[in-house]
């Protein structure tokens, strides 16, 4: 196994070089930083972290404990607990993942959670949710992201989906899109509530009556997905659809809206347009033709809650990251 010296060998420098490089990396000028990651890489020279804990050598947050409910099974969410360990390791800290498998789960994940000492912990869910946080985690340096706590006395960091939805619905508007029909996800979940706002308000805004937006929430349980059908069937009638664009709660409403569109032999986007919101991974361009989608920006969302406690960020509020539109070719 590389040592430091073997990296400070390679590197062509001191020991405290590297040990800048691993724990203090603002210190150095970008062309030594990037020399001494080189050689990091190639001895893929692992730093312990323990050890040097033990020691009592460092009082700086080294490890990152993360609470996963659902997100490091879920592909849609993964992105988060990938971008939490990237950037722990970026800054020479280390990083480990605790999933929650069920509701009964929560005692059993949060004491192994806390048995490994963690200097911060990060709370994940897949699906923007609202979350009661155990009352054996107050007193932690905790940082939501993706889900807020009912009292909001966290720092939380996420999506930005009103005005994800608000800029894509805009879009649609100045390409001349008129007739809407609205996909919605559960009116019971959060994001489902937010985005159907913004996309009144995006229609407000230009001045178009909101009585033109047809608009549906699905119900709750994935068993409704197949709902869509039906939805779409009863405005053909006789085969001619009374919407020009179909505004999809997520990216799995679009699949289907795709299936049923083409079906009908209806043309996307040359006779009917489709929004997505999700921006699925390695999915979006598998539409055909690509699906034009507002992205759900997991990855930031984990590099912010880490960088919270990395940089010992001060602010206990909700921050919102940017949900930017990635406009294809379905509309």
């Amino acid at each position: 196994m590389a040592s430091l010296k073997d990296v400070a060998r390679l590197a062509s420098v001191s020991l405290m070089t590297v040990s800048r490089a691993i724990n203090s990396p603002e210190l150095l000028k970008p062309e030594t930083l990037k020399q001494v990651q080189q050689a990091i890489d190639a001895l893929n020279y692992v730093p312990d972290f323990s050890a040097r804990k033990i020691r009592g050598k460092s009082s700086r947050i080294s490890t990152v404990g993360v609470l996963a409910l659902d997100t490091a099974t879920t592909p849609f969410s993964v992105e988060m607990i990938l971008s939490i360990e990237q950037t722990a390791r970026q800054f020479g800290w280390s990083s480990f993942v605790v999933n929650i498998t069920s509701n009964g789960d929560y005692d059993r994940a949060i004491r192994q959670l806390l048995s490994q000492r963690p200097d911060g912990i990060i709370y994940t869910t897949m699906g923007l949710r609202e979350v009661t946080i155990p009352e054996s985690l107050h007193k932690s340096r905790l940082v939501l992201a993706n889900c807020v706590s009912q009292n909001k006395q966290f720092p939380t960091y996420i999506p930005d989906d009103f005005n994800g939805q608000y800029k894509a619905v805009c879009r649609l508007i100045e390409k001349g899109y008129r007739k809407p029909l609205c996909l919605y996800i559960p009116k019971d979940t959060l994001a489902g509530k937010t985005r159907r706002e913004a996309v009144q308000a995006a229609w407000s805004k230009a001045n178009l009556p909101l009585e033109s937006l047809m608009q549906y929430h699905l119900e709750s349980g994935d068993e409704h997905y197949i709902d869509v059908i039906e939805l779409i069937d009863s405005h053909c009638q006789n085969g001619q659809p009374d919407f020009d664009v179909v505004i999809c709660g997520n990216d799995r409403i679009a699949f289907l809206a795709y299936q049923v569109l083409l079906s009908k032999g209806l043309r996307i986007p040359e006779d009917i347009a489709v929004l997505g919101y999700d921006n699925m991974i390695g999915v979006g361009e598998l539409f055909y033709p690509p699906l034009s989608t507002v992205v759900l920006p997991h990855y930031q969302l984990g590099q912010e809650a880490a960088l919270h406690i990395i940089e010992e960020r001060s602010h206990c509020d909700t921050q919102y990251v940017a949900c930017d539109l990635l406009e294809r070719k379905s509309f």
